[in-house]
């Protein structure tokens, strides 16, 4: 089975760098995680043991260029569920072996082959079925399930003790493995979708090639399905996909037995909202049996062969909003990290859709100049109401001076009901003023405000007052977007409107690339600041008159504001 996640490649020094980038080089959208203060990846962390068993815990392949022991004792106190558990191998720093650990049934030896190919050495497999018959018959290939893993270990058992068997059912993965077979065998893998009937004497692999199509939702949806399949004696584990008709795409019940089923939950244009009509929408081809709608309303139509959910109807788009932070790889929050994994189109202004990989080859990129707000929304509506998962990318925070508001503007504005039946997440980042402030301790530890003090969405006059304002209520002010050649003299006025209020002394910071390379931060005053320190890529914090600084121990200074306020401060 083909690795889907991409895996997390770790390594513990710059010997291991020229090895794991081979490997990235296999595995589309593959991060080199390195550890901080030894050497340079994609993301950084702090302890090996802590950084594993995260990668671990969230099903991420782990590729670790160290010794499988240190692997072994690292994830140890995780070591439970053989089922559930991610691929996990370990690699010598210069590629010479290439040891899978964990992962049996979820693809590890797959993945030392891929990786041993890459790197041209033999991978060290010890798993004795797939030695002794060249597959893991207990890791069927995408489309299909293993009924019973406590039956399945016996039956492999039987077979490498002298059994042999005998194959039922259309398992063109077999053909070409070396299996004991035998046509009267008394032993055999039965391919079907038929549910097991519990003979101790079959190995038994479901194709997912059930479909099961409603006309409306309803109370227990999932429970009214299952109760369809086993009046048929069908296998739950040979469902592919769960069918209704468009009108309900927003219904959460439709969702939530989905995802009680473990399928995919897939929308079709019906003429009218009944399980027949549903399932008649559907182009499934003719030798595809049909079953009647129940007393509940469900209805059944069974392939021969796994069937393609992504062939079936369409899913439910979605759009989801996100923010890369100040750049780092290590500032990006998980939840955009894995709205970034999931989707097939990554829209956005070009700087930051390439800060946004690496990417899949099968992911779209649409890039646009960066004053194409409003277009670019609306063009990821109209990806995602086609049912594709679509992340729209913003430096910093999604919703500070980004494309969040201009998604909901678009939303807003249209009268299409595929674009408001798009399900729309927006997933929060570190905004160029928190990263630029807790570089130099807390400036903004007490009330602030963000003002942009570009004009080009709003008049001039307009930052002129909120500046004004702003500072006579003492506030910490942080500028985004300060100065550009097209309007070079917009920051010297807004200094002179906060020195009008704020005396000379009053503690700026300026950061300039926070969390990129060549980042620069320097601590200053109101009274010292030129606007020639100053340019597009740089973040000004101007403080209160509460805020303060004081030496740190290389000679630079933390800067903060207290979190209590006096008048005569």
């Amino acid at each position: 089975m083909a690795v889907v996640t991409p895996p997390a490649i770790v390594i513990l020094g710059p010997g291991a760098l020229a090895t794991a980038r081979r490997v990235q080089a296999r595995y589309a959208g593959a991060q080199i995680h390195a550890l901080q203060g030894r050497v340079a990846g994609d993301i950084a962390f702090g302890e090996l043991g802590a950084h594993l068993r995260e990668c671990y815990t969230r099903g991420m392949p782990i590729v670790a260029l160290c010794a499988a022991g240190i692997v072994i004792r690292c994830l140890a106190p995780l070591l439970a569920n053989k089922g559930a558990e991610p691929p996990v191998l370990a690699l010598a720093e210069d590629g010479s072996a290439v040891v899978p650990l964990l992962g049996g049934l979820t693809g590890v030896n797959v993945m030392a082959r891929e990786i041993g190919a890459a790197l041209t050495v033999a991978p060290a497999i010890t798993t004795s079925g797939e030695l002794r018959f060249g597959t893991c018959l207990l890791n069927p290939p995408a489309g299909y399930a293993l009924a019973s893993l406590a039956q399945g270990k016996r039956f492999v058992s039987d077979l490498l003790a002298g059994a042999t068997t005998r194959v039922d059912g259309q398992a063109p993965w077999l053909e070409n493995v070396d299996l004991p077979l035998d046509a009267s065998a008394r032993h055999a893998i039965r391919v079907s979708a038929q549910a097991w009937n519990g003979s101790p004497d079959d190995l038994v692999i479901h194709p997912r090639s059930i479909v099961a199509a409603v006309g409306a939702p309803q109370e227990a949806l999932a429970e009214s399905v299952r109760h369809a399949l086993d009046a048929r004696g069908l296998a739950p584990l040979a469902l592919a996909a769960l069918v209704a008709p468009t009108a309900y795409t927003c219904d959460a019940s439709l969702a939530q037995a989905a995802t009680a089923l473990g399928v995919p939950l897939r929308f079709v244009d019906s003429g009218e909202n009944t399980a027949q009509a549903t399932l008649a929408a559907l182009d499934l081809a003719a030798n595809v049996e049909r079953y009647a709608p129940n007393e509940n309303g469900v209805a059944l139509a069974c392939a021969a062969t796994p069937l393609d959910p992504l062939a079936l109807g369409r899913a439910r788009g979605k759009l989801t909003v996100l923010g890369l932070g100040p750049g780092r790889a290590d500032l990006l929050a998980p939840a955009a990290r894995a709205a970034l994994d999931s989707a097939t189109d990554i829209v956005g202004y070009a700087t930051y859709v390439e800060m946004a990989g690496p990417f899949r080859a099968d992911q779209q990129r649409h890039a646009t100049d960066n004053r194409e707000e409003l277009q670019r929304a609306r063009h990821a509506f109209e990806l995602a109401s086609e049912g594709r998962r679509v992340a729209v990318v913003s430096s910093g925070d999604p919703g500070v001076f980004a494309m969040a508001a201009a998604v909901l503007e678009a939303l807003e504005g249209s009268d299409d009901a595929r674009w408001h039946a798009v399900e729309l997440a927006i997933v929060p980042g570190v905004s160029a003023a928190l990263a630029t402030a807790a570089q130099v301790g807390a400036p903004l530890g007490h009330d602030f405000c963000m003002l942009s003090l570009s004009d080009n969405l709003k008049p001039w006059a307009v930052i002129e007052k909120r500046l004004l304002h702003a500072a006579q209520a003492d506030l910490v002010m942080a500028f985004y977007n300060p100065i550009s050649r097209a309007r070079p003299w917009q920051l010297a006025r807004a200094l002179d409107i906060v020195r009008s209020v704020r005396a000379p002394h009053t503690r700026v910071v300026l950061g300039r690339d926070v969390g990129r390379p060549g980042e620069t931060l320097r601590a200053t005053t109101l009274g010292e600041l030129r606007t020639a320190d100053v340019d597009m890529r740089t973040m000004v914090i101007v403080g209160s008159s509460a805020t303060r600084g004081f030496a740190r121990a290389d000679g630079s200074e933390w800067i903060y504001t207290p979190r209590w306020y006096r008048e005569d401060a």
